[in-house]
C-alpha cells in the first residue's frame, strides 16, 4: 500500500516567523501535536507540542513573541507519496517519530502518521510493531 493511499492531504502548516502562540493555537484548533513549518510549500522544519513544552514553556519564554524557527526541528525526515507505507513505518521506527510530512516536487502534499497506519485494517500488526519500536528508549551513546 502506498503512502498516498493513507496520508492526510489537508495539512495545517506554519511559517518559521509565526509565534509559538500561533503554533499552539493551530494545534488546539486541529487537535494535532505536530505541524510542518514551511517556506512557501517547501518544508523546512517541524514543530511539536513537545518542542513547545520543553524548548519554550519550560525555559520561561514568551510564546507571544518567540518564533517557531527558534525551537522547531530543522531538516525533518520527509517522504514521497509513492513510498510504500511499510517503508514509512520502518522510518518511523528507526527515527522514533510518529508523523512524517509527505512531499512531492519539494511541495508539502500531506502527512502520514502512526494513526493513519493503525486505522488501516490491513496494517494493524505493522502499527503495533512500529509503536513498540518508537516507544523504546534510545540507547545512550557513550
Amino acid at each position: 500500500m502506498k503512502v498516498s493511499e493513507i496520508m492526510t492531504e489537508s495539512v495545517a502548516s506554519l511559517n518559521s516567523n509565526d509565534t509559538i502562540e500561533r503554533a499552539a493555537q493551530l494545534m488546539m484548533e486541529h487537535n494535532i501535536g505536530s505541524i510542518p513549518v514551511c517556506r512557501g510549500e517547501k518544508v523546512v522544519g517541524v514543530i511539536t507540542d513537545r518542542d513547545i513544552t520543553l524548548r519554550s514553556v519550560a525555559n520561561g519564554q514568551n510564546a507571544k513573541v518567540q518564533t517557531v524557527k527558534e525551537i522547531m526541528s530543522s531538516n525533518p525526515v520527509l517522504i514521497q507519496p509513492s513510498m510504500e507505507a511499510e517503508d514509512a513505518a520502518r522510518i518511523m521506527s528507526e527515527r522514533q517519530i510518529r508523523r512524517l510530512p509527505v512531499v512531492e516536487n519539494d511541495n508539502l502534499v500531506g502527512i502520514v502518521s502512526l494513526g493513519d497506519i493503525a486505522t488501516n485494517s490491513t496494517m494493524e500488526n505493522l502499527a503495533e510493531k512500529t509503536l513498540c519500536e518508537i516507544s523504546e528508549p534510545c540507547t545512550p551513546i557513550i
